[in-house]
Formats: C-alpha cells, structure tokens, sequence
C-alpha cells in the first residue's frame, strides 16, 4: 500500500524511490507491528480480561502452573492484526507470496481462534477435538501446497497458471523445474527432484508439521514466540538471497523471483513477535493461544518452502522438532506399554519436553531461557548453510 504511494511519489520525488528497497521495508515493516503491538497490547489485554477470556489450566501439569488459571489467552490476535496491517503497509501486494503468506497464516489463526473460543467457553482444555482441527489445518494447507508447487517455479502467477494447465494438459505428467527441488543443505550439488505430487505433499508436511510443532511448543511464559522470532528473522535472510538473482547465483541456491518480499513478511512477524514477547515475558499477563500459535508456526512453514529451505527449518526449529517428538514417543510408548503390560508407562516425566523439566525441578524462566539459546545456537547453524557447501 505504502509502496505503490511511494512510487508513484518517486516520479516526481526521487528520493521516495528508497522504499523500493525489500531491505529498508523489512526494517520498517518491523518498526511497524512493534508499535502497532505496543500501543494496542495493553488494550487488547484489558478488552480479553473484560470479557473473562482466561486460559484453561490443565490439572495434571506442573502444579506451578495453577496459578495461571484466568490468564488472558487469545493474545495471539494481537500478532496476526499487527503481521497483517504491517505487511499490508510495506509489502509489495502485486507479489503472488505476499498473498498466499497472508492467506495460509490469517487461515491457521481462525482454526486457532474457534479452538481457544472453545475452550473459553466450555472451559474446556481440550478446545476444538483433534480431529476437527486437523481436518482445517489440512484443507488450507493442501490448498497452499497446491498453488506453491506452482508458484515457487515460475516467474509470476500468470506463469504459474500456464505452469498448472500444461500439468493437467500432460496427464499431470509433466515435472517442475529444479529450484522446486528439495535442496540438501551443506552441499553445493546435492538436491532431490520432488515431483508435483512430491512438491506438494511435503509442503502440505511442512506447513502443518510447523504449525503443530509451534502450538506444542507454547506451554510457557515466552517459549514458543522468541524462538518464532529468531526463525523468521533467519529465514528473512534466506528469501532476500533467493529472492536475488545475483546473491542466489553467487551462494549456490535456487533463484526465487519475487521471494525475496518475504524479507518484509518476515520483518513484521519480528517486530510482531517481540511486542508480544514484552506481554508474554514472564511472568505472563497474556498468552497466545492456539489462534497464535498455529498461525506463526504455519507462516514459518510457508515461508520456508518459498525460499525452498524446509531442511534448514528442522534445523533452526530443532527445539520445536524435540518437543514434538517428545510427544510422539510419550504418545506412543504409553499406548505400547499399556497394551502389553495392561498399564501405560511413560519415558518422560511429562511431554511436551518443557514440562517434563519443570515436573523435574527446572524453574520455568530457566527452561524457557536456555531453550532460547538453544534456537540461538541453531538458527546461527543454519545460517551457516549459506555459505558452508
């Protein structure tokens, strides 16, 4: 919005013709949902808190966290209303991901928002069943899937339409090129082609995977949103390289026109990020809420298949991939034990991993910091990738 004003000022003006720049508008774009975080946070706070929307408190957790009961939850509407004015503003809105980033993260955090509402009224934990909620999760992002295996390979979205007639012309036969390849990190020439079917199912993997892996990970103060941050300012980076022909070329990764506007997408998931991170510290006066949660992990899923990184995101997401996990094989291996020994039996303490170090003396604000550090040291490892090949 912002930008189209700014170049048709620069016809006149040249010094306007700086905000064509993705790295000054991501930098802005993140100024923006800051303040725009901010100065409505605490109203946001006060309106959820009027309206008696306080988070549920699982009786079976970690006895610390009773007191959280009453909470105000579905916070993570404040992230979603300052991502999108914010990339609304200083996005390029003729870009066919600017769109597509919007649709799928504003998608995921409306399934959130009726699972908190959910809960809120029927003071029920368990929110929307999970069968519900992987039925929409798995509409939208099989929809995103499909219009991203086009999209990612082509030049535009006309291109991208021609792309998807000559598949379907083909018998759905026909490949897509290889920057839709599943590129190996710390290799310069290691990339496996995917095909249509291929490129989609992994992505559709990759969007809700991230999606559930975030909501997993949010059970403490600050937990899930500062490493939410750190990812989306690290796969910033990425889409700007890939998004430049000549940057791309030079660090030996495939050449995404019109990636590099996730640069600005990413910008305001930051900025967004860290003014909610100011309410969400510990000790919380606001949690995110599935509406949140599941918004920001499907963005950073989104926006790792355009810049075609999804193995650089199970890098720099590890601590999201361990609590996930943590899950699965608690999961697992109580229903294993209880059908074998007649009683289930647990690896850990309590899953998802967070809690299983707080049931064991961990103090949460310790937990939550050195799971920082620990996205820290991977997103830094990622980043590596750049140029290790």
């Amino acid at each position: 919005m912002l930008l189209e004003l700014a170049q048709w000022l620069a016809r006149d003006i040249r010094a306007f013709s700086v905000f064509n720049y993705i790295t000054l508008r991501a930098v802005l774009a993140a100024l923006t949902a800051l303040a725009i975080g901010m100065m409505f946070g605490p109203l946001v706070i006060r309106r959820l808190a009027e309206l008696k929307i306080g988070q549920a408190v699982r009786q079976d957790g970690p006895q610390t966290h009773l007191t959280k009961s009453g909470t105000p939850t579905m916070g993570g509407a404040l992230i979603l209303i300052a991502v999108g004015a914010s990339t609304l503003l200083w996005g390029d809105l003729s870009n066919r991901f600017v769109w597509v980033a919007l649709i799928v993260t504003l998608g995921f955090g409306l399934v959130g928002w009726v699972d908190d509402y959910r809960k809120v009224v029927y003071q029920n934990p368990k929110g929307l069943s999970a069968g519900e909620k992987y039925f929409w999760q798995s509409l939208i992002g099989i929809v995103a899937s499909v219009c991203l295996a086009f999209m990612v390979p082509s030049q535009s979205a006309d291109q991208a339409w021609y792309l998807f007639l000559d598949w379907v012309e083909s018998g759905l036969a026909a490949d897509l090129p290889p920057k839709a390849d599943l590129i190996v990190p710390f290799f310069k020439n290691v990339a496996y082609p995917l095909g249509v079917f291929g490129f989609i199912v992994l992505t559709y993997l990759v969007i809700v995977g991230t999606s559930n892996a975030v909501n997993l990970t949010d059970g403490a103060d600050g937990l899930a949103i500062m490493p939410s941050v750190l990812v989306a300012g690290a796969l910033g980076i990425f889409a700007y390289v890939g998004g430049n022909a000549v940057f791309a070329r030079y660090l030996l990764i495939p050449h995404i026109p019109g990636a590099g506007e996730m640069t600005v997408f990413c910008g305001a998931i930051v900025g967004a990020g860290l003014a909610f991170l100011w309410f969400n510290a510990y000790p919380a006066q606001v949690f995110m809420g599935d509406v949140g949660a599941l918004a920001l992990g499907a963005a950073l899923g989104t926006v790792a298949v355009i810049a075609r990184q999804e193995i650089v995101l199970f890098i720099m997401g590890g601590v999201f991939v361990v609590e996930t996990l943590s899950v699965m094989i608690q999961v697992s291996y109580f229903k294993y034990t209880k059908k074998r020994y007649g009683q289930g039996r647990r690896i850990f303490r309590m899953a998802p991993l967070h809690h299983h170090f707080e049931i064991g003396g961990v103090k949460e604000s310790q937990v939550v910091v050195r799971f920082w550090i620990v996205t820290m040291i991977l997103v830094l490892f990622g980043l590596s990738t750049l140029k290790l090949r």
